[in-house]
């Protein structure tokens, strides 16, 4: 009989709805909280939560694939990169993990990963409000089918690039794939891009999550517990990202990865305290002086029928 943990559960839900509201932040969020706050072993935390994220990312999948919010080509050929490349980032850690200190050598690769999607967060932010004109940076979402050209070979190596990181750390998913997918495709809705995320993840999760069980350490009450709070959370927050932009919400887990980032790589609790308090305080001021630059320079209103989201 496992022992369920409300503790968990309430974190499963809490991460599962940042999941499914913003398409990342679960193993950037999860693992971290694990480690720091229910004091588990920075492996088995990585192995459960990579298990847990296989049954959690489908209910929020789910909502994307019915309201075409996904671009299924993407999904396909980011597959094609990051199937194999999740199997071999858990290889990999089982293979490092009889090396001395292995442990304080994971959770630094795992602060690094963190800060590099702290970093993708605020490009993100940035490139969307230049590219779409807009003080607030992007629009409520309506379901359309995305008219881009996909470019195979930089897909399926952003994919690679994507599975290896989850994989190793269980961070890597959402946080690193739907930033640099902006970049490749930077006429995605952000709708479509939390969507393709969300539905490329299930098999690239699935192919980590059978590594982690042939070589990681899972904890199947872990797990469990994860999942009560996790799967609800999931689904209701993809019901309100497949209807309404998610940019506050990404930019608070922006300063929270950060911070994390941080706390992981050894900065003392000082300096940790200290880039959040800054950040804090100096972020609005900086991005009200960006979108005041902004006010007013609309990009020129499309046809309706080829582009509903300009007249919400």
């Amino acid at each position: 009989m496992f022992e369920i943990s409300p503790g968990i559960v309430v974190a499963g839900l809490l991460v599962g709805f940042v999941v499914g509201l913003t398409g990342m932040g679960g193993g950037a969020l999860m693992t971290p909280t694990l480690v720091f706050f229910f004091n588990i072993n920075p492996l088995t935390a990585i192995s459960s939560d990579v298990v847990t994220s296989l049954f959690m990312k489908p209910a929020g999948a789910i909502v994307h694939i019915v309201r075409r919010t996904a671009h299924l080509p993407l999904v396909f050929w980011l597959c094609v990169g990051s199937v194999p490349a999740a199997f071999a980032g858990a290889m990999l850690v089982d293979q490092m993990r009889a090396i001395d200190g292995f442990e304080e050598v994971l959770l630094t690769v795992l602060g690094v990963a963190l800060l590099i999607t702290a970093g993708g967060l605020i490009m993100r932010a940035w490139s969307t409000m230049v590219r779409r004109h807009s003080m607030l940076g992007e629009g409520p979402a309506v379901p359309a089918r995305p008219d881009v050209e996909v470019r195979r070979l930089p897909t399926v190596l952003l994919g690679a690039l994507g599975g290896l990181l989850v994989g190793m750390t269980s961070v890597g998913a959402g946080s690193l794939i739907i930033t640099l997918l902006l970049l490749l495709y930077p006429t995605l809705k952000p709708s479509q891009l939390v969507g393709t995320d969300l539905v490329q993840a299930i098999p690239l999760v699935a192919s980590a999550s059978l590594g982690h069980l042939i070589f990681g350490e899972v904890s199947f009450s872990l797990t469990a517990a994860l999942l009560i709070g996790a799967i609800p959370g999931a689904f209701l927050g993809a019901q309100v990202s497949s209807r309404a932009p998610g940019g506050l919400i990404r930019r608070a887990l922006a300063i929270l990865l950060m911070a994390s980032g941080l706390k992981l790589i050894g900065a003392p609790t000082s300096v940790v305290l200290g880039a959040t308090v800054v950040a804090i305080l100096l972020g609005p001021i900086v991005w009200a002086i960006l979108r005041k630059r902004y006010r007013g320079s609309r990009a020129p209103r499309p046809e309706p029928e080829l582009d509903e989201e300009s007249r919400l």
